[in-house]
Parts: structure tokens; sequence; C-alpha cells
């Protein structure tokens, strides 16, 4: 018999109470089950769509005019994300003289467009979670990640029609993807054993890390070899694929799967017999304010979100101004903690649920250690930048971490909502997300706004 704890919403009131699920016989994780095929395409889809995300960060080095001038290098900064890719003006005019459009937007016009795709997001977060937990998570994340991939695919052609319809078009996508990204806790409350969820959603998740990794690696090299518009088709295409895997693969919940086995389905179905299965749609919100662990939940995706944004926002530029490395060891460098990241996520899903599996620590023991060492560690490391900025090689050990023992929440606070109130998992996610991306927006504006008063410490 294992113990594990879960918040119980019923009656509009917020209780913690212990059940117990039945593990006898005990069937140990298949690797290669139908339940860690859905994680390794959802681990796929948010590659896809965190690609569609920045691919425009990237290209729109090669779509401003501003990219033929000797001075690019210096101008760049501005948008540390794109900036890191833009290894020599002989390539881009190379392909600029290929008659690939550019335009004429400034600064602030590039802010707005950058900014319109998080808007998006948080218009769709909570009604897409409570939708998903109605109308199935299956058709609205595959309906996001689809539109997603579609917009993605027409940015170049939207772009001659003018700024306007690009800020359009950001906008829907992000509120596409905002579907895509809280409907998936809502197929986890149904695929993920209580003692898998840790591995099975850090799976998923890491997706988004390895996505980063891979589009600031290759992106530019598109950009230079093909043409920025090749960076919209191939990421848009790929998509696509992904989309055509999610409808033909992903099912709502394993009863209804027809490829499943027997042995899988019950499996799944005997460990999660404990968590409640009541149709009642109703989300009891006065019970959710008055809930202090929810409110602790927030609280660490707004902590989370506002040192993250920093360190992807402002990474480029620091290694530029700190280390002085040149544009094109920049961009290696600027994607290293990314595949840190990814890869801490992974262990800490793999070591998270060894702990619960072994009745090392209880439930809630260690979704707090893990929440914690996923705040705290990359705190510490952030504050001691400045104090080893002299030190190259303690910079960039300190850079890789940060990313890396953040993702640890992955294990904590991130998948938290599934184990309080698995019926309303999608629904408190978007929530979750909407302070995080809150955090975000504060943090960026409140960094610049910091920086030019003061000037960059470094």
């Amino acid at each position: 018999m294992v113990k594990t704890l879960e918040q119980d919403l019923r009656g509009h009131q917020c209780q913690w109470t212990l059940w117990t699920m039945v593990t006898s016989p005990r069937i140990r994780p298949e690797f290669c089950s139908l339940r860690y095929g859905l994680a390794l395409i959802m681990h796929f889809s948010n590659f896809t769509m965190i690609t569609q995300r920045v691919s425009l960060s990237i290209a729109i080095i090669a779509m401003v005019n501003r990219t033929q001038q000797p001075g690019l290098f210096n101008t760049s900064t501005e948008r540390p994300l794109a900036f890191t890719f833009n290894h020599s003006n002989r390539s881009i005019k190379e392909f600029n003289t290929a008659e690939v459009s550019v335009y004429e937007w400034s600064p602030e016009t590039q802010g707005i467009i950058f900014s319109s795709i998080n808007y998006g997001i948080i218009l769709t977060l909570i009604p897409s979670g409570y939708l998903a937990g109605i109308f199935g998570a299956k058709q609205m994340l595959g309906a996001g990640l689809l539109i997603s991939s579609l917009l993605t695919l027409f940015t170049p052609l939207t772009a001659d029609f003018g700024v306007i319809l690009v800020i359009v078009i950001r906008t829907v996508q992000g509120m596409a993807q905002g579907m895509a990204w809280t409907g998936q806790f809502t197929i986890w409350a149904k695929w993920a054993p209580p003692l898998e969820r840790s591995k099975l959603t850090s799976i998923a998740g890491s997706g988004a890390a390895f996505g980063s990794f891979i589009i600031l690696c290759v992106g530019g090299l598109i950009s230079q070899a093909l043409g920025w518009p090749f960076i919209f088709y191939i990421f848009g295409s790929i998509g696509c694929v992904c989309c055509l895997l999610w409808f033909t693969v992903i099912y709502d919940d394993p009863l209804h799967h027809p490829c499943i086995s027997i042995r899988e389905k019950e499996h799944i179905v005997s460990s999660l017999a404990q968590q409640s299965s009541s149709p009642r749609r109703s989300v009891p919100i006065k019970s959710m304010v008055r809930c202090l662990p929810l409110w602790a939940i927030f609280m660490g995706f707004f902590s989370h979100f506002w040192l993250c944004t920093i360190i992807i926002t402002y990474l480029p530029t620091y290694i530029s101004s700190v280390l002085h490395v040149n544009i094109r060891d920049s961009g290696v460098l600027s994607s290293l903690p990314f595949i840190a990241a990814a890869s801490c996520t992974i262990l800490g899903g793999q070591l998270a649920d060894f702990l619960l599996s072994r009745n090392l620590l209880r439930l809630i023991t260690v979704r707090k250690l893990f929440s914690s060492l996923g705040l705290l560690l990359p705190s510490l490391c952030a504050v001691a930048l400045p104090f080893v900025a002299s030190s190259y090689t303690t910079t960039i050990i300190l850079l890789i971490l940060i990313p890396g023992t953040s993702n640890l929440c992955d294990s904590g606070f991130i998948i938290n909502t599934l184990d309080v109130a698995p019926r309303y998992a999608s629904f408190l996610m978007g929530i979750s997300r909407g302070f995080g991306l809150i955090a975000g927006i504060i943090s960026s504006t409140a960094t610049g706004f910091l920086i030019s008063q003061v000037g960059p410490v470094y």
C-alpha cells in the first residue's frame, strides 16, 4: 500500500485527504508502453510549439532592412534571442539578393510583434483549461497545435501585407498555443499513474527546452543557407506532421484507446481508481480562492517564470557583454543552458518517482523538495553571477546551471495540480501559467527599466 496525498475540492471546500492506492501485484513501468509513447508525442508537440514561437525572433534579423548595414552586430543586441545567429554580413547579403523580402520595422514595432504572442496565450489559458475538461483535451490540444502550425507556414506571406496582419497572426497563434499548453494536464489526469506522473510529465515537458536548444542552434543556419522564410516553412511543416501523429495515436483516456494492452489499461485504471470521477462540471471558484495550497502553486509559477524570463531574454546579451564572445560562439553558448534544462527535467522526474515508488519520501515531501530546489538553486546562481564575472569558466557553469536547476520545478509545484485536484488540473494550470506570464511581463519590463536607469552592472 502506497500513501499519496490528494486535495479534494468537492462541496466547495478545500481540504486535504489521504487516499490509498492498491499496487498489488506491482507492475513496473514499461518504457515501451503506450503511455510513454504518448509522453514522447507530447514531447514532440512541445518541441514544435516552442520552435514556432521563437522562429520569428531569429528570422527578424534578416527580415528588417537593418541587416544590410555594416553595424548590424552592434544594433542587434536589442533582441537577445535573435541576434545570436547573424554570423556574417556576407551570408545575409547573399540570401537578401535572392529577392527575399525585407521590411522597415522599427525596434518599437518589433517589440510589439514579439509580445503579441504572449498576450494571445494569456487570453486563452483559463478558458481553454476549462473547456478541455468538457470537450476533451485531444481535440483542444490538437486543434491548437494545428492552428499554430498553419499560421507559422503563412507568416512569410502575411508579412508582405503589413505589420498589423503580422501582429494579428501572432496573437491568434498565441491563443492557439495557449489551448495546447493547458490541455496536456487533462490528458495526464487520466493517463498518468500517481507513481509515474513526474517521469511522464517531465518527458513531455522537456520538449520545450530541447526545442529551444535546436532552434537556437539551427535557426540562423537555415536563414543563411535557404533564406528566412524557410525557418517558418520547416518548423510549420514539422508541426503539421506532429498533428497527424497526435490525432492518430492520442486518445483522451486509456479506456477508449484501441491499441492499448489489457495489462496496461488495468494498471492505469486501478492506480487512478481512488481519484474522484464525479461528472459534475461546476468549478468551485470560491473554494479555490480560499485554498492556500493552490496559492502556493500560483506563487511558485510566478517566481519560476520571473527568473526564467530574465535569463531567456538577457542571456545572449550577458554572454556578449561580460565574456566578450564573438557572435558565432555566442549562439552556441546561448543554447547550452537549454540542453541542460531538458536533461535536468527528465532526470528530475525519474528521481522524484524513484523516491515515491520506493517509499523513501511522501508525495508532499517530494513536491516540496523539488519545488524548493528548483527555486532556490537557480536564484543563488543568479545572485553569484556578478561576483564571478572575471572568471569565464565559472560564469558559463553558472549560466548553464540556472535553467537546469530551475527545471527541477517540473517535478514539484508545476505538476502539483494533478495531485491536489486532478479533475480541475487543466483549469488550474491555465491560471498558474497566467501568473507565470504576468511575472514574465513584469520582470522583463522591470529589468529593462533598471538597466536603463543605473546601467548594466557588468
